[in-house]
């Protein structure tokens, strides 16, 4: 891989031109990492609800002709310079949000929120020079995510890269480096349910299972599921959960019918829809005295959160999280490790695959609710 370091590639890449349109797999040009940047050869990625969010123009800044595309892993082919920690030939998993590990964020415990590398949906070019590293005939592509994992090569900072075990299966590993860390880490890092506590969650698509995954690691008695879609009862059950409730079968508000099932209320809660009134739902529905909800789904620009004062001073609490509160490049690895010990499945999560040539069959099943995670594989096998 030596042989590229510092010229640009060419190589195929999934660009969408504009909203909702199919992906149109073309050759693009990929400059050379500059400061604090790493370029990486993307050997499998796997479509987020995100990427669809974008992709249909639904987000805050519509931005096209782009390279969408977060969950991932590759390898490292070159790095920029500046950069000290990773070398050409390992194993990684770009992240959608950094650590830089200097700014009052990252050298907080009690926070993963980098003030230069947190999430930005509206940027789509590198933040060293203001430029996109993909073009097609000199016309830049912008970047996502500043990931971009849409391409069989990508440019992504260095505080967005984690270095991971090189045996760890990238095509199993890569979705850790979004949704499913993001509903784990809910549970396992803020939630923090004890061993024979109730749980109730809210959404049972990936992030929500995986929010479910961390209530079973954690020794839940009883994991209650919350969906509008009786589809996704039946697939819950591989994740630990033990009974579910569709508020569509109810007259009363459902937090009501689940404090009456758990003598009043769960212990813990964890809402994965983005729904404000999923989200009262969750936080009333905690038990008082020592209740908490967490909060995971974003909701919209608009939304108001509405719940009554004293639900607060009868002792429930209320947190948000984002990306499971993982510190990308201190925590993922052991997160990964937790996988190769067996601690923790991740292959159920994965319902399809697909080559690289068939990625808009990846935006098919998404759209029509099938299935958790579609892996594409970048390379021929």
């Amino acid at each position: 891989m030596s042989s590229t370091a510092g010229q640009v590639i060419r190589c195929k890449a999934a660009v969408a031109w504009e909203a909702e349109k199919p992906l149109v797999i073309e050759e693009v040009e990929v400059a050379p990492p500059q400061v604090d940047e790493v370029r990486l050869k993307i050997l499998y990625t796997a479509l987020c609800h995100t990427d669809v969010f974008f992709w249909e123009a639904k987000g805050q800044n519509p931005l096209f002709p782009r390279i969408f595309g977060h969950e991932a892993g590759g390898i490292v082919e070159s790095v920029g310079e500046g950069v000290k920690d990773l070398k050409p030939g390992d194993h990684v998993l770009p992240v959608f949000t950094g650590e830089c590990k200097k700014c009052a964020h990252c050298k907080s415990e009690e926070s993963n929120l980098c003030e230069l590398l947190r999430i930005n949906t509206d940027r789509g070019v590198m933040l060293s020079d203001g430029k996109s590293r993909f073009s097609i005939n000199g016309k830049p592509i912008y970047h996502f995510l500043g990931t971009s994992s849409f391409s069989e090569y990508t440019v992504v900072h260095i505080g967005c890269v984690v270095k991971i075990n090189p045996l760890a299966p990238l095509d199993k590993v890569c979705i850790l480096s979004c949704g499913i860390s993001t509903g784990l880490g809910a549970t396992l890092n803020v939630a923090k349910p004890k061993k024979g506590s109730t749980v109730a969650i809210f959404g049972l698509g990936a992030v929500g299972l995986a929010a479910a995954e961390g209530a079973r690691i954690s020794g839940a008695s009883r994991i209650i599921g919350v969906d509008l879609h009786p589809n996704r009862f039946e697939l819950a059950h591989k994740f630990g959960v033990t009974e579910l409730v569709n508020p569509k079968d109810h007259k009363k508000p459902i937090q009501e019918v689940i404090a009456e099932m758990t003598d009043g209320g769960v212990d813990r809660s964890v809402e994965c829809t983005g729904n404000v009134d999923a989200m009262i739902s969750a936080f009333e529905c905690v038990h008082d005295g020592w209740g908490l909800a967490v909060i995971v789904g974003v909701p919209r620009q608009d939304a108001v959160f509405k719940t009554n004062p004293v639900n607060f001073l009868n002792g429930r609490t209320l947190k948000g999280t984002f990306f499971g509160n993982y510190k990308p490049r201190s925590d993922l690895p052991s997160v990964v490790e937790q996988y190769m010990n067996k601690e923790l499945e991740v292959e159920k999560f994965i319902t399809h695959k697909v080559p690289f040539s068939d990625i808009n069959k990846a935006f098919e099943y998404m759209l029509r609710g099938e299935g958790l995670r579609c892996v594409i594989r970048m390379v021929d096998e």
